[in-house]
């Protein structure tokens, strides 16, 4: 039997509400009636990549050559300044291409009014699908935490923060400074995503000896560490340093995440963290979205197969949520000086 199937606003359509079910379900059974004329219609805006929606595995499918689909999409291209009305409209005109019913004026009208997002602006109203729509830290906020003075000192009191992989994902470790929320990278490795090098994996003896440094550098008050593929070498890091000091720290567990995640952007926002500036925590810092879960926001990347890591990013969440259990726990000693007058 012949069908029609019109999926509307597939942008929408995710694994978390069963969207991508549903699709699954219709696009078999026109599948099946094809040879007799069956069809299926997507009509969407564009997507936000963080959630891999039907509308971003049909664009993906096109780009990767898939056959029997016909793509349509029109962006406004180039850079669209939102203070100046004439490219603002020209964007609408371009994105609209020969819609000429569509109210120029009055779309321009809500891309310019100050509660309208930019993310909103260029996915809903230009059509523009964008990496880093929903970014998670502003570079303007990032880059106001930067304080080069004062560096961090062997001897001084930190906490650590450890993201591990083994192949796919970077493995980082992250300090922060316990008198004053200072953070700085310990140890950095990322897949080179190099074809000459297809069987990279991450040089676990690198790993332990800058943990290893770490505790032999600095007074490491607390550690927090993700466990999956690292759980052997943090129950042994628990043996040698201490179990009263270094600790799992599950970030698969969204309520616990939710909370650390929001109150590491609060304390970047008011300034109560800062960074001695190294690029490589700034780019994971910044390379890193939202995602949207019924507990709160976490982060992730941009999309599932984005080199855009932000391993470092998660690293420094725990390290910061580390100094505030190691302060809760008395374990913030200031040395005071001590002033003779004569």
């Amino acid at each position: 039997m012949k069908q029609l199937v019109v999926c509307d606003e597939v942008h929408h359509w995710i694994e978390s509400n069963a969207g991508v079910y549903v699709w699954e379900t219709l696009d078999r059974n026109v599948q099946k009636t094809a040879g007799a004329g069956s069809r299926l219609i997507e009509t969407t805006n564009a997507y936000n990549p963080n959630e891999n929606s039907i509308a971003q595995r049909t664009h993906e499918a096109v780009q990767l050559g898939a056959g029997r689909i016909l793509y349509d999409c029109v962006e406004a291209t180039g850079d669209v300044d939102f203070s100046d009305r004439a490219a603002v409209e020209a964007a609408v005109r371009e994105a609209y291409g020969d819609s000429y019913w569509v109210d120029v004026a009055g779309i321009a009208d809500a891309i310019q009014d100050p509660r309208t997002a930019a993310a909103v602006a260029f996915r809903f109203y230009l059509n523009r699908i964008q990496e880093n729509a929903d970014g998670w830290m502003s570079r303007d906020i990032w880059s106001a935490c930067l304080f080069e003075d004062d560096p961090i000192m062997p001897g001084d009191q930190i906490a650590v923060g450890f993201d591990g992989s083994l192949r796919g994902d970077a493995t980082g470790i992250c300090g922060v400074r316990l008198r004053d929320g200072k953070l700085f990278v310990l140890h950095l490795q990322e897949n080179p995503r190099d074809p000459n090098q297809p069987d990279w994996e991450v040089d676990v003896l690198a790993v332990e000896a800058a943990v290893q440094d770490a505790f032999r550098t600095y007074r490491v008050e607390w550690m927090y560490a993700d466990p999956p593929y690292w759980q052997e070498s943090i129950g042994r890091w628990a043996l040698e340093y201490g179990d009263d000091r270094v600790f799992e720290y599950w970030t698969n567990k969204p309520t616990r995440m939710v909370q650390a995640t929001e109150r590491f952007h609060s304390a970047a926002a008011v300034q109560d963290l800062s960074h001695d500036g190294d690029w490589r925590l700034t780019r994971h810092v910044l390379n890193a979205v939202t995602r949207e879960v019924p507990q709160g926001t976490l982060i992730t990347k941009s999309s599932p197969r984005s080199k855009k890591k932000i391993d470092l990013a998660v690293c420094a969440i725990l390290a910061y949520e580390a100094r505030a259990d190691a302060i809760a726990d008395g374990r913030l000693k200031i040395k005071r000086r001590r002033v003779v007058g004569f």
